[in-house]
């Protein structure tokens, strides 16, 4: 019997659903999709190569989708996969191993990530250590964007490494830019957090030297500080969205 569920989140997934399910596959029979409205043939394509899909309407939150998909789990033993994400084998193996142990034991997990068609070793993209193999009953997810699970068991590290393929194009990146952008601005308004102009322009600025400077993102060249210049219009354009929220707000007061 399968101690071991692993849920995809998706919506409009068809270029990587069949791939990532039948990665997922070497781990466990028991997969998970949870989709928000494709209309692609995400969900017929994952269907058809065996997995459980069900449907939860897209609202902004991705904490929402991931508990959601944990309501469902009847296993022991839950990962969380994103669409554009692979197991290598040391860690599918590590992972097997793992889920056999009665211990209350949170596993993080090695995250190499490529984009634009090259890997990144330094800065934005630098490979980090997320936390994705848990007790199904032990875990809870918190935040709309940039979610992270909140649970108590000891952390150890799996072997292996999960390669993330992240963005493919401009486009792509655009689109997510817009997305996490404006769900981190409104969570952060009905959070009450205020900012300025100079404060958005100083948490850009800092922004840029953490990711181009600090974190060493030079280091992986032309592309590195493309990254980084990134990633302060990113953090910019949060901080100015939850401005303008800021003065509609105002603007209606004063009505």
């Amino acid at each position: 019997m399968d101690k071991l569920t692993i849920v995809i989140l998706t919506k409009n997934e068809e270029q990587n659903i069949a791939e990532v399910i039948n990665n997922a596959k070497k781990c466990t029979d028991k997969v998970l999709v949870v989709d928000s409205g494709s209309t692609d043939k995400t969900v017929e394509l994952a269907k058809t190569v065996g997995a459980q899909v069900i449907y939860r309407a897209w609202d902004n939150d991705f904490s929402a989708q991931r508990n959601f998909a944990l309501d469902k789990v009847e296993t022991e033993w839950v990962l969380y996969l994103d669409a554009d994400e692979r197991l290598n084998d040391e860690l599918i193996d590590a992972i097997k191993k793992a889920t056999k142990k009665d211990d209350d034991i949170q596993y993080k997990i090695k995250r190499k990530s490529v984009a634009f068609g090259r890997k990144f070793n330094y800065g934005v993209l630098k490979p980090d250590f997320v936390p994705r193999l848990f007790r199904t009953q032990h875990v809870k997810w918190v935040n709309k964007v940039h979610e992270h699970p909140v649970c108590e068991d000891k952390a150890e590290i799996l072997t292996g490494y999960i390669e993330h393929y992240t963005y493919t194009g401009w486009e792509q990146w655009l689109k997510k830019f817009d997305q996490y952008t404006t769900i981190w601005a409104q969570n952060a308004y009905e959070n009450g957090k205020k900012t300025t102009l100079t404060k958005a322009l100083f948490h850009a600025a800092f922004g840029f030297i953490q990711m181009g400077i600090l974190k060493k993102g030079f280091l992986d060249g032309m592309m590195g500080f493309v990254m980084s210049l990134n990633h302060f219009f990113y953090t910019l354009m949060k901080y100015l969205k939850l401005l303008e929220l800021q003065n509609k707000s105002k603007n209606v007061e004063q009505v």
